[in-house]
């Protein structure tokens, strides 16, 4: 029995720095999209939006990461429910943003085109 709690409360240390790791570098990777971001629109680049956009969406996969991990140490109901809550609208916005830079890839492929035919 005391091998069995001495593995669940290295698994429970373990869990709960990989969930710091995951938050840390989600939020590293939305401010520096954010900022390249407000960078290429200041600059008035074409792909600004695109580059947004896939910054953020992979800096909630991070963070979506994270709170599947949170999911190993939950205890009671509410807690799941909360957590279940957070995946949730985490994974509508990555679809939401994911399905935005579809729609921009598609854009910027129909300009292409376009200029393709007027040379």
């Amino acid at each position: 029995m005391a091998v069995y709690e001495f593995f669940e409360t290295i698994m429970e240390h373990l869990v709960e720095v990989a969930i710091l790791i995951f938050e840390f570098i989600g939020v590293i990777v939305i401010i520096m999209s954010g900022l390249k971001g407000f960078y290429y629109y200041l600059r008035r680049r074409p792909d600004m939006k695109l580059t947004l956009a896939q910054g953020l969406a992979v800096g909630l996969e991070f963070k979506l990461c994270s709170e599947i991990l949170k999911t190993v140490t939950v205890r009671d109901f509410k807690e799941i429910a909360t957590v279940a809550g957070i995946i949730a609208l985490r994974a509508a916005l990555t679809f939401l943003i994911h399905w935005e830079i579809k729609e921009e890839n598609h854009n910027q492929q129909r300009g292409q085109d376009k200029t393709d035919e007027g040379k």
